[in-house]
Parts: C-alpha cells; sequence; structure tokens
C-alpha cells in the first residue's frame, strides 16, 4: 500500500542540517507508514490533531476550517495557512470557482512549499482538489515537518531526534516518565503534564497525578495547555488510551506545539548546557593534574631511592659476594626498572594529552609542581641511568680484580708451602759443627756438600723473589687478608736472609778445615752436582704441573697446551739426565764392590738419593697425564663458551637489525598514514602488538646474556653489539610508538573537540608533509600570504622562536583559523542568561538551573559579589569566568 509519507523528498541541492534531518526521519519511517493510514484509529487521530493545528494558525487571520479535505480544495485557505506560519507573501489567489482556478490556487501552494527545500513526490493539485483525504493529510505532515518541527535543534541533534532529545532532558526528573518515542511513552498523560511542570511549576501539582488514570491526566495536560498555554487541544484523552499504539505524527504535532510555546526557556537550558560543558572539562582536567603530580611523585621518589643504591661501591671480599651483587642488579634490570619505564613513558603521555586538552579548551597550560616538570624527570631519569652503568662496569671490574686475588693467594700459598717446606730443617744443618771432629774427607765431602747446597739455595731464589711479586700483587690489587700474606711474606723473607748469613758463615769454616782434608770421591760429588739441578728441575716441573691457571679465550689455553706440549718434548732429555745420574750411583756401587770398599753410608755430598730421584720422576710422569686432562677440561670449557658467544652473537645481530629496522618504519609509518584518524589509531596499536610480540626474542637474548656473565666471558668477537645497547633501543622503539600513538590519539582530541572534518586533517597533513622544509610555503598553499601575516603566525606556532613548526602546532593553528571555541565571554553572556540579566548570580539558581555536582563546584569557587546591586548571597559569575581561561586568578 503506497503510504504519503512516501510523497515527500527533500531537494537534495538544499544542504541545510535540519532539512537533512527532516529527510532521514522521513526515510525511516517509510516502511511502517504505508499501513498506518489504513489504521481507522491513526487516521482519526491525524484528522483531529492536524485540524487543530492548522486552526491554531489560521485563527490569526480571523477563519479557520471545519473538515480538512474539503476545505482546502480551493487552495484559498491552503496558501492563507501558509503565508501566516512563514511569515511571506504567496502570489495573489484566483477567486474564480472552477475547477482550474482550483487548481492554479494549489499549485502556488505546492510551489511554495518546493521553494522552500521540499520535493513533494506524487502530490498534485489534482488530488488535493478532488479532496483526497490521504494526500492531504500528507500534505499537512509535510507542512508541519518543515515549519514546526525542521528547524528544533538540540545539542547537534535536530527535528525528530532533537525534539525527542528535548523532550528526554525535560522529563528526565519525574518519576514514572520514560520518554523513548511519540508513541507509547505519551499514552500515560504523565509526560504531557511533566513538559508543563518543568517549565511552569505553577500551573500543575504533579505529585498527585497517578499513573493508573491516563484519562485523567491526559485531559488535566490538555486542559491546562489550552487554557493558560494557549495550545488548542489537539486530541481526545480517549483517543490515545484506547488505542493500542497512538499515531507519532499526531504526538509529533502535539508535543512540537508543547516545545514552542516553551521556547523561550529553552534558552536558559542552552546557557546551562554550555556552562555545564565548560565545568566539565575543567573537573577532567584537575584530576589528570593530580594523577600527574601523583605519579611523577613517586617515579621520582623510587629514583631517589635507587640511586644511592646505584652509587654504592663498597668492595667485597670473594668473587660468590660479587656475583650476589651482580645478580641483584640483573633482578634490578629486569624486574624492577621495566615497569618504571612504562610507568614514565604514560607520565609523559599523560602530561601532552593534558596540554593539549587545555590548549583546545582555551584554557592556560599546565605547569606542575616545582622540581615535577618533564624534564626534572628526565633529568632524574638520566642520572639514574648515568649511576647504573657505572655500577655494572664496577660490578665487573670488581669480579675480575677478586677472581684474580683469589688465584694469586692460592698460588702464594702454594709457593710458600713448598718453600717452607725446603727450609724445614736448614738452619739447624748450617748451625752444627759436625767438621770439628770430621775427617779430611769428610770435611772435603761437608765443603762439596755445601756447594750443593749453596746451588740448591741458589735456584730457590726465583722462588722466593716470585713469593715476593705475588704478595706485592695482592698488596697493590687491595686483597683482603693482605695482613697474613705480608706476615708470612716477611717470615720466609727473613728466614731466608737467616739461610744466607748461616751458608756464608759454614763455607768459611769449611774452607778453613778444607786444606786438611785430601781425598774426595769424585764421583760422590759429580753425583751430588748433577742431582742437585736434576732434582730442583723436577721440583719446577711438578710445581708448573700442578700450577693452577685462569684463561679467558681459546687462544690462552691453547698457548698453555702449546707450552705443556714443549714440556714434554723435553721429557726424553731429562729422562736421559736421570739414567745418567743414576749412573754415576752405579758406578760407585761397582768401584766398592770390585775394590772391596764398604762404604759407610749415604753420598756426604747430598741428601738427593737415587730413589727420591726416581720416586720425584714417578711422581712428575704421573701428574703429566693429569696437567693433560685438566687442560683438555678447559680446552673444552672455552669452546662451549665460544659456542655462547656465537649463539648470542646470532641472537643480538637478529635483534638489533630488527630494532633499528622497526625504528625506520616507523619513522616512515608516522610521515606516510592515510586513512582517518581512527584507522590510522588501530593500525599503529596493531603495530605495537606487532612489536610487542617480538618480546620472547628479546627475553631469549636476556638468557643468553645471563648464561655468558655466569660463565665469566668477559668479550665477544662476533659481534659489536651489547646487552645494554640493545636494552636501550628496545625501550626507544616502544616509547617511539607509543608517542606516535598519543599524536594521532590527540588529533583525534583536536577534530572532535574543534570539528575539523577528515578532510581538512588529510588538506593539513599533505600540506604539512610536502612542504616539510618551508613552513611559508606550506602557509601560502593553503591561502596565506604576506610577510607580516607569515610573522604574526609564526608567533602563534612558534612562540619560542625555535624555528621548528611541530605538526600538532600546525593543527592547533588551523583549528583556530577554521573553528570557534568556547570563550570566557561566551560563559560570562551564558552565566547572566541564568541569572535574568542581573550581574550576580545566587546559589539558589545554580542549584536550579545546573546539575548538583557542578553547581557546588561553582558555589564553591565563586567569590561574593561586591556590587552597588548585590543582596545576600549574590556570587560574582564574571570574575569566576574569567579564571577558567586564565585571564585572572580564581
Amino acid at each position: 500500500m503506497f503510504g504519503w509519507a512516501d510523497m515527500v523528498d527533500y531537494h537534495t541541492a538544499n544542504n541545510q542540517t535540519s532539512t537533512g534531518g527532516v529527510q532521514i526521519y522521513m526515510e525511516q519511517e517509510n516502511d511502517w507508514d504505508r499501513d498506518l493510514l489504513l489504521d481507522p484509529a491513526w487516521e482519526k487521530q491525524q484528522r483531529k490533531t492536524f485540524t487543530a493545528w492548522c486552526n491554531s494558525h489560521l485563527r490569526k487571520s480571523g477563519t479557520q476550517i471545519e473538515n480538512i479535505e474539503e476545505d482546502f480544495r480551493d487552495g484559498l485557505k491552503l496558501m492563507l495557512l501558509l503565508e501566516v506560519i512563514s511569515g511571506e507573501r504567496l502570489p495573489k489567489p484566483e477567486r474564480g470557482k472552477m475547477r482550474v482556478h482550483k487548481i492554479n490556487n494549489v499549485n502556488k501552494a505546492l510551489d511554495f512549499i518546493a521553494s522552500k527545500g521540499v520535493k513533494l513526490v506524487s502530490i498534485g493539485a489534482e488530488e488535493i482538489v478532488d479532496g483526497n483525504a490521504k494526500m492531504t493529510l500528507g500534505m499537512i505532515w509535510t507542512i508541519i515537518l518543515r515549519f514546526a518541527i525542521q528547524d528544533i535543534s538540540v545539542d547537534e541533534t535536530s527535528a525528530k531526534e532533537g525534539l525527542l532529545l528535548w523532550c528526554q532532558r525535560k522529563t528526565a526528573p519525574y518519576k514514572n516518565v520514560n520518554v523513548q518515542n511519540f508513541h507509547i511513552s505519551w499514552k500515560d498523560g504523565l509526560a504531557f503534564n511533566a513538559l508543563i511542570h518543568r517549565h511552569r511549576p505553577d500551573l500543575i501539582d504533579y505529585d498527585r497525578l497517578r499513573k493508573d488514570d491516563p484519562v485523567t491526566n491526559l485531559n488535566n495536560a490538555f486542559e491546562v495547555a489550552e487554557k493558560h498555554l494557549d495550545i488548542p487541544k489537539m486530541l481526545d484523552a480517549e483517543d490515545i488510551v484506547n488505542t493500542a499504539r497512538p499515531d507519532e505524527k499526531a504526538i509529533m504535532t502535539y508535543v512540537s506545539s508543547f516545545y514552542h510555546a516553551f521556547s523561550g526557556a529553552q534558552k536558559a537550558e542552552t546557557a546551562a548546557n554550555r556552562i555545564c560543558k565548560v565545568l566539565a572539562v575543567n573537573q577532567e582536567n584537575e584530576l589528570m593534574m593530580e594523577d600527574y603530580e601523583k605519579l611523577a611523585s613517586e617515579l621520582l621518589e623510587w629514583i631517589r631511592r635507587t640511586i644511592p643504591w646505584l652509587q654504592n661501591r663498597t668492595q667485597e671480599k670473594t668473587v660468590n659476594d660479587m656475583q650476589a651483587k651482580q645478580e641483584d642488579f640483573r633482578d634490578y634490570r629486569c624486574v624492577h626498572k621495566p615497569p618504571k619505564v612504562q610507568e614514565k613513558c604514560q607520565l609523559e603521555i599523560s602530561f601532552n594529552t593534558l596540554q593539549t586538552k587545555l590548549r583546545l579548551s582555551n584554557r592556560p597550560a599546565f605547569m606542575p609542581s616545582e622540581g615535577r616538570m618533564v624534564s626534572d624527570i628526565n633529568g632524574a631519569w638520566h642520572t639514574l641511568e648515568g649511576a647504573e652503568k657505572g655500577y655494572e662496569e664496577w660490578i665487573l671490574s670488581e669480579i675480575r680484580r677478586l677472581e684474580r686475588l683469589e688465584h694469586l693467594a692460592e698460588k702464594f700459598h702454594q709457593k710458600a708451602a713448598i718453600h717452607e717446606s725446603w727450609t724445614d730443617g736448614k738452619e739447624a744443618m748450617l748451625t752444627q759443627k759436625d767438621y770439628e771432629t770430621s775427617t779430611l774427607s769428610e770435611v772435603k765431602a761437608l765443603l762439596r756438600k755445601h756447594e750443593a747446597f749453596e746451588s740448591d739455595l741458589a735456584a730457590h731464589q726465583d722462588r722466593v723473589e716470585q713469593i715476593a711479586a705475588i704478595a706485592q700483587e695482592l698488596n697493590e690489587l687491595d686483597y683482603y687478608d693482605s695482613a697474613s700474606v705480608n706476615a708470612r711474606c716477611q717470615k720466609i723473607c727473613d728466614q731466608w736472609d737467616t739461610l744466607g748469613a748461616f751458608t756464608q758463615s759454614r763455607k768459611e769454616s769449611l774452607e778453613r778445615t778444607e786444606k786438611q782434608l785430601e781425598s774426595i770421591d769424585e764421583l760422590y760429588l759429580e753425583y751430588a752436582k748433577r742431582a742437585a739441578p736434576f732434582n730442583n728441575w723436577m721440583e719446577g716441573a711438578m710445581e708448573d704441573l700442578q700450577d693452577m691457571f685462569i684463561v679467558h679465550n681459546i687462544e690462552e689455553i691453547q698457548g698453555l697446551i702449546t707450552a705443556h706440549e714443549q714440556f714434554k718434548s723435553t721429557l726424553a732429555e731429562a729422562n736421559k739426565e736421570r739414567e745418567a745420574i743414576q749412573a754415576i750411583q752405579a758406578e760407585v756401587q761397582k768401584i766398592a764392590q770390585s775394590n772391596g770398599i764398604k762404604l759407610s753410608g749415604a753420598n756426604p755430598y747430598t741428601t738427593i738419593t737415587p730413589e727420591s730421584i726416581d720416586g720425584k720422576w714417578e711422581k712428575a710422569m704421573a701428574m703429566v697425564p693429569l696437567r693433560d686432562n685438566a687442560l683438555q677440561d678447559e680446552l673444552n670449557k672455552q669452546n662451549s663458551n665460544d659456542t655462547l658467544r656465537a649463539k648470542f652473537a646470532t641472537q643480538a645481530n637478529t635483534v638489533g637489525a630488527y630494532i633499528q629496522a622497526k625504528m625506520e618504519e616507523i619513522g616512515r609509518i608516522s610521515i606516510e598514514m592515510n586513512g582517518t584518524l581512527e584507522d590510522q589509531l588501530t593500525n599503529l596499536k596493531e603495530y605495537q602488538l606487532t612489536i610487542m610480540s617480538y618480546m620472547p626474542e628479546i627475553n631469549t637474548l636476556e638468557g643468553y646474556h645471563q648464561l655468558i656473565q655466569e660463565a665469566l666471558i668477559f668479550d665477544n668477537q662476533y659481534t659489536s653489539y651489547t646487552m645494554e645497547h640493545l636494552r636501550v633501543g628496545w625501550e626507544q622503539l616502544l616509547t617511539t610508538i607509543a608517542r606516535t600513538i598519543n599524536e594521532v590519539e590527540n588529533q583525534i582530541l583536536t577534530r572532535d573537540a574543534k570539528g575539523i572534518s577528515q578532510e581538512q586533517l588529510y588538506e593539513y597533513r599533505a600540506s604539512f608533509n610536502h612542504f616539510d622544509k618551508e613552513f611559508k610555503a606550506c602557509l601560502i598553499s593553503l591561502g596565506y600570504d604576506g610577510d607580516s601575516e607569515f610573522t604574526r603566525i609564526m608567533g602563534i606556532v612558534d612562540p619560542n622562536g625555535s624555528g621548528a613548526v611541530t605538526f600538532q602546532a600546525f593543527i592547533d593553528f588551523m583549528s583556530r583559523e577554521t573553528t570557534d571555541t568556547d570563550t570566557a565571554d561566551q560563559v560570562i553572556a551564558s552565566f547572566k542568561i541564568l541569572a535574568a540579566d542581573k550581574s550576580f548570580i545566587t546559589a539558589e539558581e545554580l542549584r536550579r538551573e545546573l546539575p548538583p555536582d557542578q553547581a557546588e563546584y561553582c558555589i564553591a569557587r565563586m567569590a561574593p559579589y561586591s556590587g552597588a546591586d548585590a543582596v545576600p548571597g549574590a556570587l560574582d559569575y564574571m570574575s569566576f569566568s574569567t579564571a577558567l581561561y586564565g585571564e585572572s586568578d580564581l
């Protein structure tokens, strides 16, 4: 069934917002409107309502209609109605009674309607002249939409939506009233009464109305409106109550009469809304300032507590103690610091967002408390990172020093024990007087024995010097147990001096008696002379075979292995020497046996026996494979360390290249972004999630780094990257993405607050990017010209004279140039409306017109009014309004 709502189409050339709202509304209503007029009850309601609405205007010209489809047939009253409601003159009507005269008059009326931006589809003058009820009602509804409903505008909504929003706001405080539409919501009559009571509480006692008595409620509202508000009765209560769903167009027509009757009160509501909007922005900004101050204080306090810990350089005694400190530092870097990095980034974002909101609302810039500026936080953070870097370097240096100390201390005590074992009993031997009762041969033997001892003593001189050198190095490296080392070293040196003095004294005594001794056993002497150095060589070899070693790379261990192989290559020659020494002793035994000589005892020239030489030789030979195994184990360890270096380097090179690529990529993205700001924001956040998905690779690298530190690996020739370098790069990448997202969010805030269209933003971005090196050329491309104009604009976008203009500053300038914003004068004018043109306002008026929280906000901050016309309780809204925009102190 064809409905008359389909007959209305507005000219697309008429681009007025209100006209577009009616057109959208009509398109939404088309589906059910086709069936609507088939319901006799709805058609009856429309006839009554539309007839009453027409008469409410026609009576101004002293006439009215009785039958809506009959009285408009000749077009005369239709033209008169249009002149009354539009305030314009239509062409002179034709007074003839013929059908052609009537059609011409109706066509003049329809042409006038079309001239107001409404295109009438399928409604012709012939149908109106013929008395077609459906077409006549459709025409009247079109006139009502255009002249009674279209121009209604509430908070950027218009026509039906604007009228519905107005009804919802006006009836919101009333119980049992919930306006959601223009049919069922009005059936119980309470909504009509609420509208009247909201504007004229003196006309209706709302609390006495009952929801279960709709007829009484409707009659009450209709009668009061007709009697006191000059709104004619357009419907009967029974028409509404006895219909399952009242006709929407009839209700809208009736309600629009209430809107126009109370249009004067709408100005006060608009003023209150403006004040609410301004105060809401102020309250939100104050909350953000408090949050910033709190977060900044907590972050600075954490930095203040952490820096002394990082600056503490108290030395430990052992490597294990320093490694415990290293573990604490690793825990700090991986557990405690990352959340603070996030807090610092969020603090900068919050600060930038707050400043953007303040600029958009024409508020003065936010100045944090002293010491809590972003620059202060960055300075403290820079100090923290400086202390952090120094602390890590100190830990590694201390570990190296303590490792060296422990190695030297072990080496010192080993050499000291060997030396002390060698010197045991030497003083007693050198001080005995055995030569006084010895034979000449025995004296000669004693003298040669003493010469062998001197040779042995000279051989031990190098070990004593090594012991003293190690003790000196331990002192220079500040070894914690230097006192006991020095005491032992001093005892060895003193004893060494004593042995030297005793040796010289005994030699002189033996030489004094040597002239009395003639016989000498050359073989014993030769044996002693060759056995002593060989014995010392074996002791030195055993000492070297037991010597502890520390290396840091494959080259060092391979050097030790090479030296060991060289040592093993000399064993054959040493064995020949051992066999030659043993041959001397064999020769002694052979001569004694062949000559029947009975030896009295051991070799008088040496205490070194063939058995001791063989025993030491066997012991040394047993140490060789042990040394081989130890060196091989260390070689395996260094190979493992080298593998770990390669793993770390491979991962570090991959991560480093990834971070570098992503830093360059985000730089391109920030310049080449296209699509809507919401699309850009969504893409950036998805890009951020993609970056964060790479975190496992960073954690893998951290794991390799921990293994390297635990293995005490201090260098890596396979990569130029360090863990610290990559950590800083990763943190910079995350911070750059967060700042880019924040820039887009701020652009969205700017666009929404200033009403900048997406096309304008594209134009600004394109101009800004195209002329990124020449801002003046960018302005010329947008229509600005002249040096004075350029100087003025630069003073706005670059107030500090830095020579650089950010895109955000450019957008702020263009939004101020092209959009309107709230000002202190506008807020003062709004308060003046609420105050009924007085120079002051009272708390009662604020509580009546504003929401409770914002009313109390104003009352708490407004100063008492002191003008000549002041009354008790008067408040100064003018100084309060200027303070909101930073023009004076509150």
